[in-house]
């Protein structure tokens, strides 16, 4: 089952880190997008929306309770443009499959003991 994915994330992030180093150790070929370095386009922001919905707002991260209630209140996809850490992470795309975060499920889907 492991081939080649994109891990979208941040690099000093330690979830991501655990699940760039748990997928490698079980044979997948990873290609990481830093996406404070590499910003996502309107475009790859507004998919991962339209894939996740709200829950790729990251409402339990500092960077979220730093913001204001109009910031709050913004579209997710401007909101990602303008504070990329508030993105919750990792973002995983793996062929036809999209998962979010590095939970019991996505790890199975990935075939990565939990």
């Amino acid at each position: 089952m492991p081939g080649q994915l994109t891990l979208y994330g941040l690099a000093h992030c330690s979830t991501c880190q655990k699940a760039q180093a748990g997928l490698e150790a079980h044979g997948w070929s990873v290609s990481f997008r830093d996406v404070q370095k590499q910003p996502l386009t309107d475009d790859e922001r507004a998919a991962l929306v339209a894939d996740f919905g709200d829950k790729i707002v990251n409402r339990a991260s500092l960077t979220w309770r730093a913001m204001s209630e109009d910031e709050r209140a913004a579209d997710p996809v401007a909101m990602m443009a303008a504070r990329p850490s508030v993105m919750k992470r990792p973002v995983i795309v793996a062929g036809d499959q999209r998962l979010l975060g590095w939970t019991a499920n996505v790890k199975r889907a990935l075939g990565v003991p939990a």
